[in-house]
């Protein structure tokens, strides 16, 4: 297995690692869990600590890409496991947000339903030998879901103190991009999707 792969793999790993670290009953075991004071935001240690595993699977998205492209390492199963690692970190944390009543769960839903649907359509895009490219708005959606992700594990600091609800922005404006993304793939395969034979 190669360099790119093994990062792929380090995410999905990661994955179940930040589950953990959220849903772990502190509380029952007595185990205390620090917050620290930002004027009035209190930001829990676990925050910053799930902050870090995050920005290192992004970080390890970013470097299993380059790499690939760079020494051509390519394969087949980087193909199929990077989006899944994507998918798999960026919707667990949203998942787990709205869980804890951190966000609401109408994003969520219509992130993940554009995620379904796009999966639809590059399986039915394979089957007919197209490969479907991540588009401009597609990265732009990745984007702007992680920054949401990020402002949403600081409790929207520093931009709290100010009394602006950037990470509520950041959460609306990924899932408006989102589902502008779906569209754009459906309308580029609607030939294929609504093929009669």
């Amino acid at each position: 297995m190669n360099l790119p792969n093994k990062l792929t793999l380090f995410r999905i790993i990661l994955v179940p690692l930040i589950v953990f670290i959220r849903i772990f009953p502190y509380a029952y075991f007595n185990i205390p869990v620090m917050q620290l004071q930002f004027g009035w935001v209190s930001l829990s240690l676990l925050n910053l600590i799930c902050l870090f595993i995050f920005l290192l699977a992004a970080i390890t998205d970013y470097f299993d890409g380059m790499i690939a492209r760079k020494h051509n390492l390519i394969t087949t199963f980087g193909k199929f496991a990077d989006p899944i690692a994507d998918k798999l970190l960026v919707n667990t944390m949203f998942i787990l947000f709205a869980s804890d009543n951190i966000i609401p769960v109408v994003p969520v839903i219509l992130m993940i339903l554009r995620d379904t649907i796009v999966d639809g359509i590059r399986m039915i895009a394979s089957k007919n030998g197209v490969v479907v490219a991540a588009g401009y708005l597609g990265k732009i959606k990745t984007v702007a879901q992680m920054v949401a992700i990020v402002l949403i594990l600081l409790n929207n600091l520093p931009f709290e103190l100010y009394k602006i609800a950037m990470s509520d922005f950041a959460l609306w404006f990924a899932t408006f991009v989102s589902i502008a993304s779906g569209v754009s793939y459906f309308i580029q395969m609607k030939e294929f999707i609504f093929e009669s034979k």
